[in-house]
């Protein structure tokens, strides 16, 4: 089995999505096909980057020293590593609740149910909207969550309609809308929501607020 490209393991406070606030060890993968206009891990897009190159079995040490039971598989982009999958398998064999964060560009049928998966859905501010798979919502079990990352109106309107036309509300319990850092207030968007009457939980990247913006391995 190939080994894993791995940009850094690091246990932090989860900073996004419903479980914010909780501890949790982190496996940033090397390598996204993507390039969103608000990405904050542009380090980890180059799949020719000098990374580390570790099997699942020096993962799985690593972040036995962190003694945490909540992981979270990040990148980059994990799915365009084909291990992932096993790795997320193996996370949750070991007994970690596992969490998945993706992109939403790749197909997650093959993502062990036990996986928590964080699905982003692009919005046109991230440049990426033509990337969404949307075969990818069959697959998303009411236990996951699809997140908007919003850079302005435009795609908070886009994603208020998206969730109306594919009937997100039935699909997952756990629907977010994240403000893209530095672009849209979370004021604004909290006025929004409300003002609409969303069944959408607001998100912030908690780690930001605490580290600062600019801090890695948070």
């Amino acid at each position: 089995m190939p080994a894993l490209l791995v940009r850094e393991i690091f246990y932090s406070i989860q900073g996004e999505a419903s479980r914010a606030g909780l501890p949790c060890a982190f496996i940033r993968l090397q390598g996204c096909s993507l390039r969103c206009s608000w990405c904050d891990t542009p380090f980890a897009w180059d799949k020719n980057a000098k990374v580390e190159s570790l099997e699942i079995e020096e993962i799985l040490s690593r972040i036995s020293s962190y003694r945490c039971r909540f992981v979270e598989v990040t990148g980059g982009e994990p799915l365009e590593q084909e291990t992932c999958i096993p790795l997320l398998t193996r996370l949750c064999d070991e007994g970690y609740t596992t969490a998945l964060e993706t992109g939403g560009h790749v197909d997650i049928r093959n993502v062990d149910p036990r996986v928590i998966v964080i699905l982003d859905v692009k919005c046109p501010g991230s440049g990426m909207e033509k990337r969404n798979l949307l075969s990818n919502l069959e697959y998303v079990k009411p236990s996951d969550e699809i997140k908007f990352v919003l850079k302005d109106r435009s795609d908070y309107e886009w994603a208020r309609d998206f969730m109306r036309d594919n009937s997100i509300p039935a699909i997952s319990r756990n629907i977010l809308f994240a403000p893209a850092f530095g672009h849209l207030t979370p004021r604004t968007l909290a006025e929004w929501i409300l003002a609409d009457y969303l069944p959408v939980r607001l998100q912030l990247q908690i780690h930001k607020y605490i580290w600062g913006q600019n801090t890695k391995s948070v």
